[in-house]
């Protein structure tokens, strides 16, 4: 894979973890309605977006490192 490739990769994996954290919050008090099965169900789906933001992150970092070999 080309490092201009593995740059926007990159790139792209960073933006989909802010965008999984602010998704998260988004869903979490959005998706929330008047029954305690309902908000709870919001609570765990938030939770769940959330914590893809970590592996966007590391993917984002690894694929940075990779560009930066294949110089």
């Amino acid at each position: 894979m080309s490092q201009k490739n593995l740059k926007l990769l990159s790139n792209l994996c960073f933006v989909l973890g802010f965008a999984s954290i602010i998704g998260s919050i988004a869903i979490w008090y959005t998706t929330g309605g008047t029954t305690p099965e309902s908000v709870a169900h919001a609570e765990r789906f938030g939770i769940f977006v959330g914590l893809w933001a970590p592996t966007f992150l590391i993917l984002s970092n690894r694929f940075d490192r990779y560009a930066d070999r294949a110089r």
